[in-house]
């Protein structure tokens, strides 16, 4: 390498140094770009249309699926199901599994999810409900609960997160 440096004035040494760095910030910039324009694929079923509802069912990018939040609505309705806190925690449940069958997924590829209840101290009924729902998983998803106030003055809102 030495002959090589040795025979370059520093011009040539100025123009190599220019093009590598000229080189690894588009490179750089490149990478970056691809990230960021990754694209987001939105879902609304034919429920959620018909019902006027203002937000996406979910949204889809590298193949994670985000599901909005689900309450315990009887599908197609904006009626409760009746029971409680345990039957609203199951249907909510089958809300989400319904709209991750329609995209080609199901709960089982489910790997978090976030609950608010409505009184914290629903917290071990909705637990059951919980458990039992994902009962033959070896491995539950990960899951943040805490309370608030939830539409519809349902008991309970689910959102989760699953693979493709």
């Amino acid at each position: 390498y030495n002959c090589i440096f040795n025979t370059l004035n520093n011009t040539h040494m100025r123009i190599i140094l220019f093009l590598i760095a000229h080189t690894l910030v588009n490179c750089s910039q490149y990478s970056k770009k691809n990230i960021n324009e990754s694209s987001v694929d939105y879902f609304v079923s034919k429920n959620s249309k018909e019902l006027n509802l203002p937000f996406s069912d979910a949204s889809i990018m590298n193949d994670i699926i985000y599901v909005s939040g689900q309450v315990g609505t009887i599908a197609g309705t904006r009626e409760l199901i009746d029971g409680g806190i345990g039957n609203e925690t199951s249907q909510a449940l089958k809300n989400i599994n319904s709209i991750l069958e329609s995209l080609g997924s199901s709960s089982d590829k489910i790997f978090k999810c976030l609950c608010m209840l409505n009184e914290i101290e629903d917290y071990e009924k909705m637990n059951e409900a919980y458990v039992d729902f994902f009962n033959e998983r070896k491995n539950l998803p990960s899951r943040s609960t805490f309370g608030a106030r939830i539409a519809l003055e349902g008991k309970i809102e689910i959102e989760c997160w699953a693979t493709k």
